[in-house]
């Protein structure tokens, strides 16, 4: 004898959300990402929907130049496991703040666990506060002088692997050198560069990475 299995309005939602779900599962594990992404959805969501992407807000870029400071010796997994206690830590990063912090408030940031306890970067990032300021007043803005080191427009770096990414590039020494000139503190070619990278000033996803195509379409 032949019965119509019938489903509930209920169950066929289920169902399609189970079936949907287990769809977005396979398509993730077809997915191709730089090689340098781990497993930790964190992670993930950073090189996705961040790192490569153009920034040009001024107190953004700040941010993100002092945090990738903060890797010297390290990991930028480590910094941006800890990117949020940095912001609270920080003031949200406004240079206007920062400027103002005096002994105490370098104590305090000293005992604070939830960032990365270095006295020499501590000071950096009040140091570069200040010449946050100066390079706004002198150059018509942050942003504006940064991105002039790429002619104002993302570069396209068309790497075919990891193996073809560059530590640095002549314009990530000429940034390195021009902050320093300035008065900048942890700013080196190499972390330039990864500034540079994750700023969208230069796209530097591999070739078959997920990320690339819409890259090159911004640069």
């Amino acid at each position: 004898m032949f019965h119509r299995w019938e489903l509930t309005s209920a169950e066929l939602v289920i169902s399609l959300i189970t079936y949907g779900t287990l769809l977005e599962g396979m398509n993730e594990m077809n997915v191709t990402r730089c090689g340098w992404v781990n497993s930790d959805p964190l992670y993930i969501a950073y090189h996705d929907e961040e790192w490569g992407k153009p920034v040009y807000d001024d107190l953004k870029l700040f941010e993100l130049l002092m945090l990738e400071g903060m890797q010297a010796g390290l990991s930028w997994y480590t910094v941006l496991k800890k990117r949020e206690n940095y912001r609270v830590a920080f003031d949200g990063f406004d240079p206007e703040k920062i400027i103002r912090y005096d002994d105490a408030k370098i104590e305090e940031l000293m005992n604070n666990a939830g960032i990365i306890r270095n006295r020499l970067k501590i000071k950096a990032i009040i140091n570069n506060a200040r010449v946050y300021g100066e390079i706004s007043r002198d150059e018509g803005g942050f942003g504006r002088y940064l991105w002039s080191f790429v002619s104002g427009a993302p570069v396209a770096g068309d790497r075919e692997s990891l193996k073809d990414v560059p530590a640095s590039t002549p314009q990530s020494d000429a940034m390195s050198k021009a902050l320093k000139k300035k008065g900048m503190k942890f700013v080196g070619s190499t972390i330039c560069y990864a500034f540079m990278q994750a700023s969208g000033m230069v796209n530097d996803h591999v070739r078959d990475c997920i990320c690339w195509k819409e890259g090159v379409q911004e640069g």
